[in-house]
């Protein structure tokens, strides 16, 4: 099978700045509490649904944005891929949603997983987000389309944004929903948020706008993601932004409270492929149906916390979870 230009990350300036990037990163994460397991990644043998699934003389360059569940993700595929026979290059843990992008649109990264809503709104830049699942999938695969990029049917889990508290604000404060936030007095309405988040067009600022409030209603700090849970669990804010499929939601007690506009967009998970390598090896497809099928919420929920509560590497979580669901013998 021939291989063409557009299915080899090309070994630019890009690839090497991306490779050190990705390299510091995992130093500067290890350092705050998240251990990664670096470029290693074991291979084992395909098994069950996956045994046909052959990729040799695939090139894949696997990335992944550098928060946990991405990492994780990060690191099944590229378990996947080398057990299949295809040759990888590990470039997970990439600093910043934009880079990953970048990386995927450059042509540095030929694969990576991808949530729908981040796609649509900022990626694409739809202001409304699709409220059906199925219907902004099928609107985000059409138009990425044009950039070159397949997305492979979605997951069911939705990691979508959120705002949490503790039950005592809760209860003291008598909120459930979003709108209620609106109701408490002025001064209980602390945020704990981060940057990026503030500074989204499906972030801080729409958020308040829709539930009827402006950024001087409320008092908000800015925090690296991983501070906002144990901030919010320990009573520095009274509602902290949180990824709703985070581990540390349910290790920490917090309450999500209710999107009841339906504000946030639905951030399903799909394989993102460059439409050169599918089109050359479309088995790639087939390795990653049966893998998105069993990603749901409560999936997530408990890997990340195996990640983010109890220290373990995200690809020793990766390897166990594949192995357990008979993905791979090894």
């Amino acid at each position: 099978m021939t291989t063409t230009r557009t299915d080899i990350p090309r070994t630019s300036g890009r690839v090497r700045i991306l490779a050190l990037l990705t390299a510091l990163s995992a130093m500067l994460v290890s350092a705050c509490g998240l251990g990664t397991a670096g470029g290693y990644s074991p291979s084992g043998t395909l098994s069950g649904d996956l045994e046909d699934v052959d990729l040799s003389g695939a090139s894949v360059a696997v990335g992944s944005k550098n928060f946990t569940e991405q990492i994780l993700l990060g690191k099944m595929a590229v378990i996947l891929f080398q057990s299949a026979g295809a040759d990888v290059q590990d470039l997970t843990n990439i600093p910043g949603s934009s880079s990953a992008r970048q990386a995927m649109i450059e042509g540095d990264v030929n694969m990576q997983w991808e949530y729908t809503g981040s796609a649509w709104t900022t990626y694409l830049n739809h202001d409304d987000p699709i409220p059906d699942e199925r219907k902004q999938y099928e609107a985000v695969r059409d138009e990425e389309k044009a950039n070159g990029l397949v997305w492979l049917p979605p997951a069911p889990m939705n990691n979508t944004y959120g705002f949490a508290t503790t039950k005592e604000v809760a209860d003291r404060l008598d909120v459930s929903t979003l709108s209620d936030m609106a109701k408490v007095p002025r001064a209980d309405r602390t945020l704990c948020v981060e940057s990026e988040f503030a500074n989204r067009n499906d972030g801080l600022i729409p958020m308040l706008e829709a539930y009827g409030l402006s950024p001087a209603d409320v008092d908000q700090s800015l925090m690296d993601t991983g501070a906002v849970y144990a901030a919010t669990a320990g009573g520095t804010c009274n509602f902290g932004e949180v990824f709703t499929t985070d581990g540390r939601i349910k290790a920490l007690d917090l309450q999500i409270l209710e999107d009841d506009k339906q504000f946030f967009p639905k951030y399903n998970l799909s394989a993102v492929v460059a439409q050169g390598l599918i089109d050359d090896y479309p088995q790639i497809a087939d390795l990653f149906a049966p893998v998105s099928e069993k990603l749901d919420d409560e999936t997530l929920i408990d890997l990340n916390a195996r990640i983010d509560v109890d220290g373990e590497e995200p690809t020793d979580v990766a390897w166990d979870w594949l192995r357990d669901e008979g993905f791979i013998d090894g």
